[in-house]
């Protein structure tokens, strides 16, 4: 009986100026146990040694597809440009500063081969690593067999993604039918995960793994840190998605979802000094309820033009003077 051929999977690896991180991810996708994989690494226009570092690399692992851009594209661009050439069934979206595990491939393919082909993700646990690779914390809590001591969402998850925030981007496997079917990454946005999230659970399925398999590395100056500087653009990426889960949404538990989610983001627009973005946030509030007081009142804050961000920050640096 002929052995069943093992599907490929297609890792795109976007680097911009990670000199000191990119040899490990690179290491990392080596030492993978699963063989049939494709390594595709897209250089962002970096203006330290990362590539001179993957062209090293392409010397001794030479087996990878390497594109290198004249100027910075944005995560999303690089990402596609790689998603373009991608033949995997399967495919990765890696972080020239985070580390796969040796059996992350293998395992969330053999879990993607048992699942029926309306799941468009597995995701997993992750471990969170400093700047010096240090091990800090897990995504998920987990017990002394490294099993979460929450519950997941898995399945159906839209609601949940509309709730907040739950998923370790890193860790996922995507189908790679899915990501073509959706035209890639919205290349208009700062950011990929909550868009991508949003346009794909309102269709297809997720699925948890409950395994630590990836090293998601937390350094400064990354888009969480991001959210809060004015005119960074990631809060009118959020305005941008909160509209398309406007249209995709199906219930009125996903319209109290995205209103509870959309306060969220006006609150963060106070914080941030986007004043303008508060208002376009709350005018979309405006279709599915009313906004009520504390939003209403949140609303004349950002109509006064109070810089809380600034406020905050003095206040913060007279904390520690007189400490």
């Amino acid at each position: 009986m002929e052995e069943k051929q093992q599907p490929e999977v297609s890792i795109i690896l976007t680097a911009y100026n990670q000199e000191k991180y990119i040899g490990e991810a690179l290491e990392s996708v080596r030492q993978q146990t699963y063989p049939a994989i494709q390594l595709i690494v897209i250089d962002n226009a970096s203006t330290d040694r990362t590539l001179s570092i993957i062209e090293q690399y392409k010397e001794t692992s030479p087996a990878f597809l390497l594109i290198k851009n004249a100027n910075n594209k944005g995560l999303c661009k690089a990402f596609n440009q790689g998603l373009a050439a991608a033949y995997g069934k399967y495919a990765i979206d890696l972080s020239g500063d985070d580390v796969l595990m040796p059996e992350r491939v293998a395992k969330q393919v053999k879990s993607f081969e048992a699942l029926t082909d309306d799941y468009a993700v597995v995701f997993t646990n992750a471990v969170y690593i400093d700047t010096d690779g240090k091990e800090k914390k897990t995504h998920y809590p987990v017990d002394v067999n490294g099993k979460s001591l929450q519950k997941v969402p898995s399945g159906d998850v839209y609601k949940n993604v509309l709730e907040k925030y739950f998923i370790c981007t890193p860790t996922m496997m995507m189908r790679t039918s899915v990501l073509h079917y959706l035209g890639g990454y919205d290349e208009s946005l700062h950011f990929e995960d909550f868009d991508f999230w949003v346009r794909s659970s309102a269709q297809f399925h997720y699925f948890y793994l409950d395994e630590v398999l990836t090293k998601k590395r937390m350094v400064p100056g990354s888009l969480s840190a991001r959210v809060y500087q004015k005119g960074s653009g990631i809060l009118f990426s959020c305005y941008e998605v909160c509209n398309k889960a406007y249209d995709l949404n199906r219930d009125q538990e996903e319209f109290d979802l995205l209103a509870a989610r959309i306060r969220t983001f006006i609150r963060k627009c106070l914080y941030a000094g986007e004043f303008e973005l508060a208002e376009q946030f709350c005018k979309l509030l405006n279709y599915i309820e009313n906004p009520g007081w504390q939003t209403e009142l949140i609303m004349v804050l950002c109509r006064l033009r109070l810089p809380v961000n600034s406020l905050y920050r003095f206040y913060l640096k007279n904390l520690k003077k007189v400490g």
